[in-house]
């Protein structure tokens, strides 16, 4: 069928719209649940190790199809994973992430493609960093802000710094993604050669 534009089998978009939703509907269940470990329950969750894989998907995707069927792979995975987050978290959070997510992986998208022709590497930590920081403002303002369980101030010793709870949990969030952000390197450099560009005929291009 063709999809943006692009005679593309409906069937080969199957495994990014499942990818990207399956990393939104865990990353939403597993922000619930801080790290316990380390002392680090005040500045992070898990949710901060897994969300940053839907970057990888989009730029994969994005690399190989383009940035209009990328777009349209956004759409799909953000709808199904808004529905598929009411059940598994609450309400708020889902409705949270799916506008934050739409929002961060179309800036991804618009950025990737504007440095696609550059180096390797600057394409995909460009848009992943843009994206994500865009993603985690918008995520964590509009699912914990007001919240009293996210709300009371925590004072960080290191800088003696006080703001609410979900601000501190927005900040290292961030810190991780980029962490994570520059680790998607090693994949994404190791699955360039095979997924070359596709072109509307089908065959790859450079």
């Amino acid at each position: 069928m063709k999809l943006a534009g692009t005679e593309i089998a409906i069937s080969r978009l199957a495994l990014p719209v499942i990818s990207m939703m399956a990393v939104v509907a865990a990353s939403n269940v597993l922000v619930q649940y801080p790290v316990e470990h380390f002392g680090l329950q005040e500045v992070l969750t898990w949710g901060a190790f897994t969300y940053p894989l839907a970057f990888l998907v989009n730029d994969l995707t994005n690399r190989r199809f383009g940035p209009a069927v990328a777009r349209q792979v956004v759409y799909f995975g953000f709808a199904l994973a808004v529905l598929l987050s009411i059940y598994l978290a609450t309400p708020r959070i889902a409705l949270a992430s799916g506008t934050a997510f739409l929002f961060g992986q179309l800036l991804d998208i618009g950025v990737f493609s504007r440095l696609r022709r550059r180096s390797w590497w600057q394409a995909p930590l460009a848009g992943s960093l843009i994206g994500s920081a865009l993603d985690t403002a918008l995520f964590f303002s509009l699912a914990f802000a007001g919240d009293a369980d996210m709300s009371f101030p925590v004072t960080y010793a290191s800088t003696g710094i006080t703001v609410p709870l979900w601000m501190g949990l927005a900040w290292f969030d961030f810190l991780v993604k980029v962490g994570c952000a520059l680790l998607a390197l090693l994949p994404y450099g190791a699955l360039m050669g095979w997924l070359r560009p596709w072109t509307t005929t089908g065959a790859t291009a450079r």
